[in-house]
């Protein structure tokens, strides 16, 4: 790869985060409107993108984000108000912007598509045609007392404090002469004229000055400017400018928006937002070097405290300065300790490392074979390293599941927009952590849900008031570890599912029989039949029954689960249930005949033997009482039809197994113990076996199958529509 792809890859990268940022701080501001650091983010999103875009010469992203950066300069600087209106067009912005960055990645050298031209066009019209409203400053009126006697207002003024020495007339100096020329820039709206030092009588010399000067004057000229006024009497004048407190905001907000790339110092930061000059930080840089070491009150005194006593910068400015050099501090230090990796390498770490576990697995196997006791303890070391590489390895890919969680913020945004429904979306859990290759392939089933939720779970606001429910409806996204599983919940509070319904339109489909004899939760998975839709009329959203069952599919591929918690007229809660790699798990080995199977061993519950004297065993129904219990089982042997021994000759395992809330049996011949399992997927000519969803190679090099947990406990039930037997006394009558 060339330097220039190398610098277009990570150019990519940093506009992708910086725009999905940009779409969270747009979402947040609904709510809170006057969150100035959130509006000061937006800015620097789109600057930053703006600045990288020229060092490519995208010249259409450095138009098109220009006219929206201006925009947001005048919001950040109170000149215009942020509404939902412009909230909407901001984030239509952020999605031109990445279309426009797509096209010149992709095709750069080729004039833009008619379509996004007008688009951008439209989007700028929107965004400079509407009137911006000034923010009214609600600071109450700030007097400065000044020595002998007098105040002035520097509210919206500037204060200019000039005290001349002694020998100022005998240099030539004339005081009125600035002031005249001080006119020039602007309005003197007060002058107090003060003489602290002047003698009385005989001791008073004509030719020396003692006049100070305290001057309020109002002009839109920056400081470096009116400070050039007294450049001729620098030498003769010690000249004080302080910055009226009306732009003390503006100074605050240019603070805010300056890079944080690298640490600066105080002085620079407030000389480069145009709060001092560099006269300012010179002279109190010597007032702080003149007072080390001096038993002065000064002593010691950094050096904001020193400008704040100076009155040349007002505190606010300081504290903030200084709370940006110590986030900077913080940031850079953090940064120090990330690196960008491709994904496509740790991808190759990962099989590596499954490798290594497979080799592992091998020398055990043969020390133990040869009996080689003095290559034990060598082996058991290697093992404890390999599975520490294993998990190290595997945390590397781990990312929270927070930022995909974020995302659907817009959707559900856009599609209550659509749908004129009022919903707002709570997210929880969005630290807990998963494979990235996960993440990234549940991202579209969540988003199929979520979508279902709000069209057909929520009801409109007059549906929920007549109900009794606020009109405002709720969707729930959480996340939080189980069992070495991670489970994410969709839940809303909602019309729920109705079960007359879902009957209705499955006998219509040919789904299920009049006379069905389903429970309520096998109802409610109906739902995942292709081809079903509850609801009456098709839309763009949903009502299509195209969906749900690829939903199911695509959770299942990933070796997941799904289930369906709903009560009419309260709300539905979806569940999935997911590994939390897909690469390397920890195995439970059993055995049947001549073929080995593992379990996921975070599925396994218990071992027991099968033993008539121990539970009730009904061989046609494939139920056991277990502890009182109801346990339907499947026979591994017979379901793959591996019938290479005498199954009524041999000692049987029951190995008890869950996922989420079913439970059942698989019976065993043989129980080989924790393995680690490097997980191969099966080639297309196995895709569709069912009940296996992998394969494993073992240390003798055989291959081990890795079963279907979630598919085998459904095959276990299958045989729902014949009664259940109940446990109406110490023992099951079965």
């Amino acid at each position: 790869m060339s330097e220039l792809d190398a610098a277009l890859t990570v150019f990519a990268q940093e506009a992708e985060e910086l725009l999905t940022d940009m779409e969270d701080a747009l979402l947040s501001l609904e709510s809170k409107p006057d969150d100035s650091e959130t509006i000061n983010s937006l800015f620097r999103a789109m600057h930053t993108i703006k600045g990288s875009s020229g060092l490519f010469g995208f010249n259409a992203i450095v138009g098109f984000t220009h006219e929206a950066e201006s925009v947001l300069d005048k919001v950040r600087n109170g000149e215009r108000s942020i509404d939902a209106e412009l909230i909407s067009v901001l984030l239509d912005t952020k999605d031109h912007t990445a279309k426009l960055i797509e096209h010149c990645l992709t095709q750069n050298e080729s004039e833009l598509p008619a379509v996004l031209a007008a688009d951008g066009e439209r989007l700028i019209r929107l965004l400079t045609g509407r009137q911006a409203t000034a923010m009214q400053h609600s600071e109450d009126s700030v007097q400065l007392e000044i020595e002998g006697g007098g105040e002035i207002s520097v509210d919206d003024n500037w204060l200019i404090s000039l005290e001349f020495q002694k020998d100022a007339f005998r240099n030539g100096m004339d005081p009125l002469s600035f002031i005249r020329y001080l006119r020039t820039l602007g309005d003197i709206k007060q002058i107090l004229s003060v003489a602290p030092e002047l003698p009385v009588g005989d001791d008073m010399d004509p030719e020396s000055c003692y006049l100070h000067f305290k001057i309020a004057f109002q002009s839109d000229a920056n400081k470096q400017t009116i400070e050039a006024v007294f450049d001729f009497a620098s030498d003769d004048c010690d000249i004080k400018i302080l910055p009226p407190n009306a732009k003390l905001e503006e100074y605050l907000n240019l603070l805010n928006a300056q890079d944080d790339n690298h640490v600066k110092r105080l002085g620079d930061m407030l000389v480069q937002v145009g709060a001092l000059t560099q006269n300012d930080v010179n002279h109190a840089l010597q007032r702080q070097q003149a007072s080390v070491g001096a038993e002065q009150e000064t002593s010691g005194k950094p050096l904001g405290e020193i400008l704040v006593e100076q009155h040349v910068v007002q505190q606010p400015l300081v504290d903030l300065a200084l709370k940006k050099q110590e986030q900077t501090k913080q940031k850079l230090a953090s940064e120090a300790n990330y690196i960008r990796v491709d994904a496509a390498k740790l991808g190759q770490l990962i099989n590596l490392v499954g490798e290594l576990v497979i080799s592992s697995a091998a020398m055990n196997l043969i020390v133990e074979r040869h009996g080689l006791s003095d290559a034990g303890d060598v082996a058991a070391s290697m093992n404890a390293l390999v599975s520490s590489i294993r998990d190290t390895a595997l945390e590397l890919r781990m990312v929270q599941i927070g930022e995909t969680f974020s995302r659907f913020k817009r959707v559900v945004r856009d599609v209550s927009k659509e749908l004129d429904k009022d919903i707002e979306l709570y997210i929880s859990g969005g630290e807990t952590e998963l494979d990235k290759t996960v993440v990234e392939k549940i991202n579209d089933p969540l988003t199929h849900l979520i979508r279902n939720a709000l069209d057909h779970g929520i009801e409109s606001p007059e549906q929920r008031i007549a109900a009794g429910k606020p009109a405002q409806g709720t969707v729930q996204l959480n996340a939080y570890h189980e069992s070495g599983h991670i489970v994410i919940q969709i839940a809303d509070d909602g019309a729920g599912l109705s079960s007359e319904r879902i009957v209705a339109k499955a006998i219509a489909n040919g789904l299920i029989k009049p006379d069905h004899d389903l429970t309520q939760q096998e109802i409610h998975n109906l739902i995942f039949a292709a081809g079903l839709s509850t609801k009456d009329q098709a839309t763009n959203l949903s009502g299509r029954g195209v969906g749900m069952d690829v939903v199911k599919k695509n959770i299942e591929a990933l070796r997941g689960s799904v289930e369906i918690d709903s009560v009419e007229g309260e709300g539905t809660t979806i569940s999935i249930r997911l590994p939390l790699t897909l690469a390397i798990i920890d195995g439970f080995m059993v055995g049947t005949g001549q073929d080995r199977y593992i379990i996921p061993l975070s599925m396994v519950d218990e071992c027991i033997e099968m033993d008539a004297n121990q539970c009730e065993i009904d061989e046609s129904q494939h139920y056991i009482s277990l502890r009182g219990q109801v346990l339907p089982y499947l026979r591994l042997a017979d379901y793959f039809h591996n019938n290479a021994k005498d199954v009524g000759k041999k000692r049987e395992s029951v190995v008890v197994v869950k996922s989420g809330q079913s439970k059942a049996g698989f019976v065993v011949d043989e129980l080989h113990g924790e393995h680690q399992t490097v997980i191969k997927p099966l080639g297309k000519v196995f895709e569709k076996l069912k009940g296996i969803t992998g394969a494993t190679v073992l240390g003798d090099g055989n291959v081990a199958l890795i079963l279907d947990v979630q598919g085998l406990i459904d095959s276990a039930t299958s045989f729902k529509h014949r009664k259940v037997p109940s446990m109406t006394s110490e023992r099951a009558v079965l």
